[in-house]
């Protein structure tokens, strides 16, 4: 009878198998490997972490740019026609794309982990070449459209700055178990030495990374100005259709300290209230006068733009996923909106003692008031019966006409210019979008007795930033939002910041040295002590610490494959003794 004794019996190791299996689709043990990673696939790795890094910006920047979807969506407006909410498709395959590319990262690195070979699927290499290019192209397209729009990202560091930069710090000493283990495990003191240098660059960076950190929110609690006022842009157009008397009274009920709004002017001579150049998204005139839908707003007469709807374009196109938030009865007023005069709305704003901002557009050549709007438009903000010193006046266009008319009026400018120019003019304001003026200007600013508007804050964090800022009010088309922030998201003293940084290093530090310390017990040991005292069994478990897997492995089945042959050769020495015998 012969005995079968196999040579090495294999545990069956389901995580791994999962790991190398959706990583690079290789299910079986004898597919995995321990050898060096090729060059092809270390570029592969390179190109997936980099895509993961220009991902998790490109997630960022949308993430934050919630303030301006509005402004996103208009724009597309304006080259398409259509109306639609174009961030939804996009925050959509972001957000797919990046906990893809995460996930293939977070494989990646569970490889290195337990030491195995990097090899990506094609199909994974075409999902992360898609994943690139994507989002390549729409960085370039943002760029192209809408291009001011990257300022966000270093307005909004500014309050997410200190967290990030703790966060950034946690991910990168949880990382310190892999590099101890690698530097552990490597045989060159060429490898260990760079990437204990690369690592330890990338932690000290982090732990001096406070010191570039600067947000207006780092201040003492004693030197915070006033709540700055809101004044609603178009009214409150997240609750009713933008520019109708709805939305202004909405605006009214949310206690804004003004109302703003875009004026053009009628061919008859009416001021009225309108943002786009024509009046295809914010009225029905698509089907009550289909022949002049493309004409410009300014061509209209008033009578004509009476007689459009101005609220059920806001029924049906739900721009800001409110509409199913309405009673029966809401509903009906919005549908039952009409276009506003500047006169209704200033008629408002003085029934309730509030302040009017609005901009002025100038009829297009060929309009029969295309050289009269400034004192078309003087004369119906006189004819209101509003204080001039509710009156925000914004057009350049004859200022000095329009100061000794009504020297009451509010002065403001929607360009940045020296304090001197500004004071010359009589200018006592500034209109600017957020991301044109800074803390610094504000504080000049308000040194040399200008106040300052900024548009368009929707966002608690921006007008959290903003508030701690300095600036005076906010223009929004959020007051609902705002509303409810009564104090900054988040203040703190210079001294509080310093205790939580310094701390936060201190922590990370003791567990990166720790972490350290325990993946490298054993080398630290050895070369501390010396070869002398150790045991030849104790060199041996030294050795195999800082030996491959792959090494350890073909050991342990040299071990067993000779004491499978001893036992054999034993056997057949005992056989030729028995025979001897009987011979």
């Amino acid at each position: 009878m012969v005995k079968h004794q196999p040579l090495q019996v294999y545990e069956r190791q389901l995580c791994l198998s999962c790991l190398t299996g959706i990583y690079g689709c290789r299910w079986k043990r004898y597919q995995r490997s321990h050898d060096d990673t090729t060059k092809w696939e270390c570029l592969w790795s390179f190109i997936l972490f980099g895509t993961f890094f220009l991902l998790l910006v490109w997630f960022y920047f949308w993430w934050e740019a919630h303030n301006d979807y509005n402004e996103f969506n208009w724009f597309l407006y304006n080259r398409s026609g259509e109306w639609s909410d174009g961030t939804v498709p996009i925050l959509a395959t972001t957000a797919a794309g990046f906990t893809y590319i995460a996930f293939l990262m977070i494989l990646a690195l569970c490889h290195i982990a337990v030491g195995q070979q990097l090899n990506l699927h094609w199909l994974h290499k075409i999902g992360v070449t898609a994943a690139l290019l994507t989002t390549v192209i729409g960085v370039i397209s943002v760029s192209q459209m809408w291009g001011e729009e990257w300022d966000i990202i270093s307005i909004s560091l500014q309050a997410t700055g200190p967290f990030l930069h703790i966060g950034a710090l946690a991910a990168v000493t949880a990382l310190a178990w892999l590099v101890a283990g690698q530097v552990a495990r490597a045989e060159k003191t060429r490898f260990q030495i760079v990437v204990l240098l690369i690592y330890l660059a990338v932690l000290l960076s982090l732990y001096l990374t406070p010191l570039s950190i600067s947000s207006p929110c780092i201040m003492e609690r004693d030197s915070l100005k006033a709540r700055p006022d809101v004044i609603g842009h178009q009214g409150a157009p997240m609750l009713a259709p933008e520019n109708t008397l709805l939305s202004f009274r909405r605006a009214l009920q949310l206690n804004v300290s003004g109302l703003e709004a875009e004026v053009a002017i009628s061919l008859d001579g009416v001021p009225f209230l309108i943002k786009d150049r024509t009046l295809r998204r914010t009225t029905d005139v698509s089907r009550a006068i289909p022949e002049r839908q493309y004409e410009d707003a300014s061509f209209f007469n008033w009578t004509d733009l009476r007689s459009l709807n101005a609220g059920l374009w806001f029924l049906k196109d739900d721009p800001y996923w409110t509409v199913q938030y309405m009673s029966e009865r809401e509903r009906w007023l919005v549908g039952n909106q009409t276009v506003c005069s500047l006169e209704q709305m200033l008629q408002l704003a003085a029934r309730t003692n509030l302040s009017a901002l609005f901009t002025l557009r100038r009829p297009p050549p060929g309009h029969p008031h295309h050289f009269s709007w400034v004192n078309l438009t003087l004369a119906t903000v006189l004819s209101s019966g509003i204080p001039q010193n509710l009156v925000m006046w914004s057009v350049d266009w004859d200022r000095e006409v329009v100061r000794q008319k009504a020297p009451g009026f509010q002065q403001i400018s929607t360009k940045k210019q020296l304090l001197e120019t500004l004071h010359q003019n009589g200018i006592s304001r500034l209109l600017l979008r957020y991301n044109q003026a800074t803390a610094r200007d504000v504080r000049m600013y308000a040194a040399g007795n200008v106040s300052m508007t900024l548009y368009t804050v929707n966002e608690p964090w921006l007008y959290s930033l903003l508030w701690c800022s300095g600036v005076q009010s906010v223009s929004s088309e959020a007051p609902q939002v705002l509303k409810k922030v009564l104090s900054p998201l988040w203040l703190m003293s210079p001294d509080e910041y310093c205790l939580i940084w310094v701390a936060t290093d201190l922590v990370s530090f003791a567990l990166v040295l720790g972490i350290f310390i325990f993946q490298n017990y054993h080398m630290i040991r050895w070369r501390m002590s010396g070869m002398r005292s150790y045991n030849p069994e104790q060199i041996m478990l030294s050795a195999a610490v800082r030996r491959s897997s792959r090494d350890v492995n073909i050991m342990k089945e040299k071990l067993i494959f000779s004491e499978v042959s001893n036992e054999v050769s034993n056997e057949e020495n005992g056989f030729d003794y028995y025979n001897q015998g009987i011979n």
